[in-house]
């Protein structure tokens, strides 16, 4: 295995605990080898875990022969690796800022479909042990609040949605993307975190959610950028937009372009 997608899907662990680990679909997302044409390299928002998992097998069992690999991992994460050579031919990301860390050609408007939207909100256990009921409930010091690192798009979107609401909340870890962040939550090893809305829709019983009022929450688009021109590329880029796609994403919590 290359050192740089390696190294990328080592970071992929903490999202077992949510039963819905990154991998290839049918398939081990770390085997090595040269598949040729057949195998199609999707790197997504850790966030897509399980829409993106779901229309992979999709797209598997409409193409036999073609195995679908899926990475999944912090937005500025991946597009660091897509900037350092990392093979792919699809990245998905969470927001749009990190577009400028994309190569110049990857950039290109005509490369690139916005495929759903997003929004924050809290996250509790299902006991609500801290007696969270809204953002300024988060200031308690008797509550553990945990979030994204702020490198990435959803810490940053936390961090802005506590600034605008004039909230210190008791932050004691920030973690590497937003499934290691929920992971906390679902373990039990803290009292609140802020995610996204979809993550709190997959986590389903797992977690209860506190949704955050519109006048303080911040939206975010997920851009798909096609970073190559291969037919599967271009396949899979029109399934996920589609109507399958947003199926799939609504499903999930998202929200629709």
């Amino acid at each position: 295995m290359r050192p740089a997608l390696a190294r990328l899907t080592a970071g992929l662990l903490t999202a077992s605990v949510l039963g819905a680990c990154a991998a290839t679909a049918g398939s081990d997302a770390g085997s090595d080898g040269d598949t040729g044409d057949r195998t199609l390299t999707v790197l997504a928002a850790s966030s897509l875990t399980d829409p993106l998992t779901t229309l992979a097998r999709t797209y598997e069992d409409d193409h036999p022969g073609v195995r679908v690999r899926l990475s999944f991992g912090s937005s500025t994460k991946l597009a660091q690796q897509v900037a350092q050579g990392a093979p792919a031919d699809l990245v998905v990301l969470a927001g749009t800022a990190v577009l400028e860390q994309l190569p110049e050609t990857a950039r290109d408007p005509a490369r690139r479909t916005t495929v759903a939207r997003n929004v924050l909100e809290i996250a509790t256990p299902p006991s609500d042990p801290a007696g969270v009921s809204s953002l300024a409930d988060l200031a308690n010091v008797e509550a553990d609040v945990v979030l994204c690192v702020e490198t990435a798009p959803c810490g940053r979107a936390a961090d802005e949605v506590l600034e605008r609401a004039g909230v210190m909340a008791n932050v004691v870890s920030r973690e590497i993307d937003v499934r290691s962040t929920l992971a906390k939550i679902v373990l039990g090893e803290a009292d609140a975190a802020i995610v996204y809305h979809s993550d709190v829709v997959t986590a389903g019983t797992r977690v209860r959610g506190v949704p955050i009022p519109a006048g303080a929450n911040t939206t975010l688009e997920y851009p798909l950028v096609r970073l190559t021109d291969r037919a599967d590329t271009t396949g899979f880029a029109d399934l996920v937009a589609g109507d399958a796609g947003r199926q799939a994403l609504t499903d999930a919590g998202f929200l629709t372009p």
